[in-house]
């Protein structure tokens, strides 16, 4: 039976990493799923972190550490993953960005078994696709600030491709959050970076006048989050240890953006970033950047020519996050000081960019129109989220579409509110076609940032059969009614 958050809590009974993160969980190469060790163990516990010596926070994690242990595995080879859940509160974990069975894939909402209370399962699933993946909670916190993604319940995995092509000298895998969430009236997150920025007029009309007609009748805004703390790699900026390089050194870093609910940037003084995957996923055309955006749940996989020597901050451009401790040390060979910050140059953040500048979309053989709104404070002080007029019913538990395997649907997203929201959809991944009414072909992902009162389009092919989940990935969002259910058959 679907379960709310309040009826599973009452079911279950109520330190920092390198620049290279280590391979925590063991592996044993063992393929059966029906006995032997796993390959990997993963256990859920509470844990305390040291973000710095003057800032330590007890959160969920794995295997007693933030990130979770970095998992390597390869692409097409069966592998099998204990998990044990030591708190009091039956989890989820989700494979993000994996083609896996709904068994494994980690949402209740598509009817993958919980990870009992103070017990354990067994997963067994094929890796892919190949590239830079993740491993996260999928647990409903709604106001309960201690589960889901708000604790630290993220970790890297990484599907080596049958073939590589090398062109880089190392890896850096970088883990982007923020810790010590708070419930607050209103924020001023970025939101002006993506480009194209023009907006759609009627959905403009629709999302402020609904947010007019609330505040005429009283109402305040909706409660944000907002966070205390702010980390790379679970350490805030000044107190991990710095990534060391050698001038002329190629590194490949993978940077996912394990928030909750914030749009992340990332930048290093002098350099840019070669963007060659998104997601995980090779990009279309390579290009050069010199500040990386990621929405709640995106990767990034860009190289960097290390050519000017020096002691910098890798770091968010926001000031004030920055210094609360998104940023990490780079710090070249035979070079000592302080570390220097420089606000680079002013740019957006383009989809487009990376696309494919002569690919025409192949015709879907549907379009599915889906307008998201917001409802302010609709839901006790939180906002309600609706796609097509309806919030998402955790007891109903319906498909909003069915999809016939197969069959290439063209997902038109209409965002009639002013928010950035990561569209994320589970088991699958999807081709951008059109951002802001431009095209950006040959794009695949399975989460990107629909801009403020913008539309975007997107095609998906339905190959895995059952039901997959499509959500907003800020956890705020999800969690009061910004979720719908495919069902593929």
């Amino acid at each position: 039976m679907p379960l709310d958050r309040r009826a599973f809590l009452k079911l279950g009974g109520a330190a920092a990493l390198g620049p290279l993160l280590p391979a925590v969980a063991r592996g044993v190469g063992m393929p059966s799923a029906q006995a032997g060790p796993a390959d990997y163990d993963l256990r859920i516990r509470r844990a305390l972190v040291e973000l710095a010596p003057d800032r330590i926070v007890s959160v969920n994690t794995f295997n007693g550490q933030f990130p979770g242990p970095l998992i390597r595995l390869k692409e097409g080879q069966r592998v099998t993953v204990d998990v044990h859940n030591d708190t009091d509160v039956p989890e989820q974990l989700h494979w993000h960005g994996q083609t896996v069975p709904v068994d494994v894939d980690g949402s209740a909402e598509e009817g993958t078994p919980f990870i009992p209370a103070r017990g354990m399962r067994r997963l067994s699933f094929v890796p892919g696709p190949a590239g830079f993946r993740f491993y996260h909670s999928h647990l409903v916190a709604g106001d309960d600030l201690s589960l889901g993604q708000y604790g630290g319940l993220v970790g890297p995995v990484y599907i080596e491709p049958r073939r590589e092509p090398g062109a880089y000298d190392r890896e850096v895998f970088l883990v982007l959050k923020e810790f010590e969430p708070f419930f607050s009236k209103g924020g001023d997150m970025a939101a002006d970076f993506l480009r194209p920025s023009a907006r759609d007029p009627r959905l403009e009309t629709q999302g402020e006048a609904a947010m007019k007609a609330s505040l005429a009748r009283g109402t305040a805004h909706g409660y944000e989050v907002g966070y205390q703390s702010f980390s790379i790699n679970g350490r805030m900026l000044g107190h991990g240890d710095p990534i060391r390089v050698k001038a002329g050194e190629r590194v490949l870093f993978h940077v996912v953006n394990g928030s909750a609910t914030e749009n992340r940037s990332l930048a290093l003084p002098g350099h840019v970033f070669k963007v060659v995957a998104l997601d995980g996923n090779p990009v279309p055309r390579a290009a050069e950047v010199p500040v990386l955006w990621l929405g709640a749940g995106e990767r990034i996989s860009a190289i960097v020519t290390m050519h000017r020597p020096g002691v910098w901050v890798l770091g968010d451009l926001a000031d004030e996050d920055r210094e609360r401790g998104m940023g990490v040390v780079v710090e070249y060979a035979g070079q000592h000081g302080k570390p220097r910050w420089e606000k680079p140059v002013p740019s957006g953040w383009d989809y487009r960019r990376f696309a494919d500048p002569v690919a025409r979309p192949v015709a879907p053989d549907e379009v599915l129109d889906l307008v998201f709104a917001k409802d302010n404070a609709a839901l006790g002080g939180f906002n309600r989220w609706t796609i097509n007029g309806a919030a998402f019913d955790m007891h109903a538990m319906r498909p909003m579409f069915r999809l016939h395997r197969g069959r290439r649907y063209r997902l038109r997203m209409r965002n009639a509110s002013d928010d950035i929201h990561p569209m994320h959809l589970h088991r699958h991944s999807f081709e951008i076609v059109s951002v802001a009414g431009q095209p950006a072909g040959g794009l695949v992902k399975d989460v990107a940032m629909l801009g403020g009162y913008q539309t975007m389009e997107v095609d998906v092919i339905a190959g895995q059969p059952g039901l997959s989940l499509f959500h907003c990935h800020m956890q705020l969002h999800m969690d009061y009614g910004f979720m719908a259910l495919f069902e593929v058959a």
